[in-house]
């Protein structure tokens, strides 16, 4: 039956390419652990002190890091990560192609000798299998790669990664800034007293703060309706007083807004959330809180002279 075979060919074809296709980068995940022990044992202790992680110059989260007892894993002799980031989640602060990521780390000791070790490791979308010695591995990662020192006081780790899987945004090829005139720095903190003015019945400012954010599904959201019910239970949201706001470039388009000494946003009473009626009203809110009043503001200056908020 030769028209039998004449279909089963492209079928095959297909088959053969799919099975012979590149594995897809999807991801690139980066572990950081202070830690004094020997990691031949089978646990060692991590250091107190405090962690910033840095993307392309851009402050991204800071982080105490406590003292507690942690396990090695694995053949590799990896740290169990007192820090972690997978990069996606970072959104458009990552860029398509060349990226670098940097962490800082200050004990709360100054004088202890400690190791740091960083790991990475691309995460795809294909597993690889393996069997040695009867054991069987599948693993959806590659490239791992680990970086070690030994430290005393601050240590400075930093590794450049590759994102193709990034978006390009329009942004990534703004021209740098380099410096903030007066007039900049006192429209930034009018936008940050906007997004506080905007947490009020009916929030439809909120839920334009969070329109394009892939994090948040405003389809469910509105009509969850949780944001009326933290307002009924007295939540209101703080920005840091303008003259504890502090306005900081990069290098590079962002530049960043926070606040001197704490968080740029918070609640004016953190007790009202308790107030809110049900764990997954609480869970919702805490969510979209977090979204539309982070810490800090990432900000560019958009070519038709307006201040864009980015992340």
């Amino acid at each position: 039956m030769p028209g039998l075979r004449v279909r089963l060919v492209p079928v095959l074809l297909a088959l053969l390419w799919a099975s012979a296709a590149p594995a897809r980068v999807l991801n690139v995940e980066f572990k950081f652990t202070p830690f004094v022990g020997d990691t031949k044992d089978d646990h060692v202790d991590t250091v107190a002190g405090q962690a910033r992680v840095f993307v392309n110059d851009v402050p991204i989260a800071e982080q105490p890091v406590e003292k507690h007892e942690v396990p090695v894993l694995f053949e590799a002799r990896e740290v169990a990560p007192s820090v972690w980031l997978p990069v996606d989640s970072l959104g458009s602060l990552v860029r398509k192609g060349k990226n670098t990521f940097r962490v800082e780390f200050e004990p709360t000791d100054a004088k202890v000798a400690y190791r740091a070790q960083l790991r990475w490791a691309t995460v795809t979308d294909q597993a690889r299998e393996s069997d040695d010695g009867g054991h069987h591995t599948a693993t959806n990662q590659s490239d791992e790669g680990v970086d070690e020192k030994k430290a005393t006081g601050k240590v400075v780790m930093e590794h450049q990664f590759e994102a193709d899987f990034a978006a390009d945004q329009p942004w990534h090829h703004y021209p740098p800034v380099t410096a903030l005139a007066e007039d900049d720095k006192e429209r930034l903190k009018a936008l940050v007293k906007q997004r506080v003015d905007a947490f009020k019945p009916d929030f439809a400012g909120v839920y334009a703060l969070l329109e394009g954010n892939p994090r948040v599904d405003l389809a469910k959201l509105r009509p969850a309706k949780c944001l009326d019910k933290a307002w009924a239970a007295g939540v209101r949201i703080i920005a840091s007083p303008p003259e504890q706001i502090e306005v900081v470039t990069t290098g590079g388009p962002a530049v960043v807004v926070g606040g001197k000494t704490a968080g740029l946003y918070a609640p004016l009473d953190s007790s009202a959330f308790e107030k809110i009626k049900g764990d997954e009203a609480q869970m919702c809110v805490s969510m979209v809180l977090f979204a539309a009043y982070p810490p800090r503001l990432i900000v560019v200056h958009a070519p038709t002279g307006g201040w864009e908020v980015v992340h």
